[in-house]
């Protein structure tokens, strides 16, 4: 990308190597660089392997970019000279996985929607933060560049305090509490507690959800009895 900036002389025109990483918007989603970025990060250990089970990073160069184009040539000597190669297995299961990859994603972001829309109208629940909610401030630029109408598998929402949401986190049966995301399973996480004292950035009472191949209406069911066995907690 190019950027202007103002001189006292002159402007200046200045490259900018536009780096995006897109593990939660997988390709069928989204595909930014067909969106004029340089190059896409992936971490094959979450929606691709699918299955929580790899580990896993890959880089996309663009070959329509100067830069793009730049950064496929420098990055094989680096894998080369450093060793940043997968193993073979962790390959295969990568592969294996991307088999799948489509209809996995159609039925999390469905799921993802759903829960999205029940949340937000849950009396428990102070604020949800999903793309695919037309009160998302970034819903139209979503709109545009995910495809399908599906805005991902991941989604935070927020009670009232840190006290009621480590409540809600806790008391979830169906849900497993964990720290990753695009696996099978549906995970929650209270991502306060886990960021580094003194960095924490996430408000106190929010909980990040990772949406997994569960039925929808069990999940609903189950966070509907966290909330009110949480509340009930909180409030005594």
């Amino acid at each position: 990308r190019k950027e202007e900036t103002d001189d006292d002389d002159d402007d200046e025109e200045q490259m900018i190597t536009t780096v995006v990483d897109s593990t939660w918007a997988p390709p069928c989603i989204t595909q930014p660089i067909l969106i004029g970025a340089d190059a896409v990060l992936h971490s094959g250990t979450k929606y691709f392997g699918g299955h929580s089970d790899v580990l896993l990073g890959l880089v996309s160069c663009s070959p329509f970019t100067s830069s793009g184009k730049s950064l496929s040539q420098i990055l094989p000597t680096v894998q080369s000279t450093v060793g940043a190669v997968a193993s073979p297995f962790d390959c295969w299961l990568t592969l294996r996985g991307l088999r799948t990859l489509h209809v996995r994603l159609q039925k999390q972001c469905q799921t993802a929607l759903s829960l999205a829309k029940f949340l937000d109208n849950h009396a428990h629940v102070s604020k949800v933060h999903y793309p695919g909610l037309t009160s998302h401030p970034q819903h139209s630029i979503a709109s545009k560049q995910m495809k399908y109408g599906w805005y991902g598998g991941m989604l935070s929402f927020e009670v009232s305090s840190e006290e009621m949401a480590c409540a809600v986190a806790g008391a979830v049966k169906t849900i497993q509490r964990a720290t990753s995301l695009g696996g099978t399973e549906t995970l929650i996480e209270h991502r306060a507690s886990i960021e580094p004292i003194g960095r924490v950035t996430s408000p106190l009472g929010l909980l990040r959800v990772s949406v997994g191949l569960e039925d929808v209406e069990d999940l609903k069911v189950d966070l509907d009895m966290a909330l009110n066995v949480a509340t009930r907690v909180v409030s005594s």
